[in-house]
């Protein structure tokens, strides 16, 4: 015995229209939460009002550890950004060094904060394995 079993077309309609929504939906939140982090060392948090220059970004692998660099700009104070990481960086496990350098592990993290002319400033970051020349 053949059972004849028919979906009908408002049905179909219905669930392809609720999946497509839900891609437009999630979609921006998943690529928001990718955007809050520097692109070259991604359990760093990449400031809000800060944009990173992603040509100045620059990764590797060494015996010793990682090494990476990147640079972001906004229209924030050089105290705004300094504040913004000496808060949220002992969250992560980083531990506050002098002269805006944080140690988490064998790893060690420094910001370099320049003013700019225009009243913003640019930050770079630098990690390499601690104890790294």
């Amino acid at each position: 015995m053949i059972i004849n079993f028919r979906i009908p077309l408002a049905w179909t309609l219905t669930t392809f229209l609720f999946v497509v929504g839900l891609v437009f939906l999630v979609g921006p939140v998943a690529s928001a939460q990718t955007a809050n982090f520097v692109s070259v060392i991604d359990d760093l948090p990449l400031m809000p009002g800060l944009e990173e220059d992603s040509e100045a970004a620059m990764t590797f692998d060494s015996a010793t550890g990682r090494i990476a660099e990147a640079e972001a700009r906004g229209q924030l104070t050089s105290d705004t950004i300094q504040g913004f990481y000496a808060q949220s960086l002992p969250q992560l496990g980083w531990q506050s060094l002098s002269g805006g350098k944080f140690q988490r592990g064998d790893e060690e993290l420094s910001l370099e904060i320049v003013p700019a002319s225009d009243g913003g400033a640019s930050v770079r970051f630098r990690l390499k394995p601690a104890g790294a020349k």
